[in-house]
């Protein structure tokens, strides 16, 4: 492992980001997955990670802001889940180690994004008014994930300086 992330592990060389955007949406656009869900999964399938499985299973209790509780936004934490997957630790260590501050730093630019984007990240704020089952709000979901599908991807290949194609 390298200071900053995994990178040494990830063999691809270049990426569509506009690809992970449009197979996040597909996930979830199709209902076979949630918004989290659909983020770790593209990001696996695009990056083509040996990433197993259960790494998406445990994206399932983010949906509808974790638990449909309605409080942080899952596409945020599909998208928070994935670069812990390329930067976070796999052992214990200080919170001065590289690897926990360059996760952190990098958690809360998607964090600051999708407010900046959206003024808020909690879901009952984004989906008030709406009717859960209504096309409305799962327009607006699909959206969601889709814009942190895409800037998870832009994060990881300018962290790892692999070729977005989407940029030529």
């Amino acid at each position: 492992m390298n200071e900053i992330g995994r990178m040494d592990e990830f063999m691809i060389k270049e990426v569509s980001v506009q690809k992970v955007k449009a197979d996040a949406e597909d996930f979830f656009k199709r209902g076979e997955y949630y918004c989290s869900e659909a983020i770790v999964a593209s990001i696996k399938k695009n990056f083509e990670l040996d990433m197993p499985d259960e790494m998406i299973a445990m994206a399932s209790g983010f949906p509808v802001g974790i638990g449909k509780t309605k409080c942080t936004c899952g596409a945020i934490s599909g998208a928070v889940l994935s670069v812990g997957y390329f930067f976070g630790r796999t052992a214990g260590s200080t919170p001065q180690d590289p690897r926990s501050v360059k996760t952190l730093e990098l958690a809360k630019e998607l964090q600051e994004y999708f407010r900046g984007k959206n003024k808020v990240s909690c879901c009952s704020i984004l989906t008030k008014g709406m009717d859960m089952a209504s096309g409305e709000h799962k327009a607006q979901c699909v959206k969601f994930t889709g814009e942190m599908a895409e800037k998870t991807a832009e994060i990881i290949v300018r962290e790892l300086n692999i070729k977005n194609i989407d940029a030529e």
